[in-house]
C-alpha cells in the first residue's frame, strides 16, 4: 500500500503554498547598467545605451 496523509490539509494552507510559488517568479530581478546607470534585466542588452 502507498502511504496516505494522516490529516487533511485546509484550502488556506494549500492556497498559501501555491501563492508562494507564483510570487517567487512574478518579479524580475533588475540590475544596474554599468555604463548608463539605468536598471536592466540580467543577461540582456540595456534598452537605453545598447550595451
Amino acid at each position: 500500500m502507498a502511504p496516505q496523509p494522516k490529516r487533511k490539509h485546509s484550502k488556506a494552507r494549500k492556497g498559501k503554498r501555491i501563492l508562494a510559488r507564483i510570487n517567487e517568479h512574478s518579479l524580475p530581478q533588475l540590475i544596474v547598467c554599468k555604463l548608463c546607470g539605468k536598471q536592466k534585466l540580467p543577461h540582456y542588452a540595456c534598452k537605453h545605451c545598447g550595451k
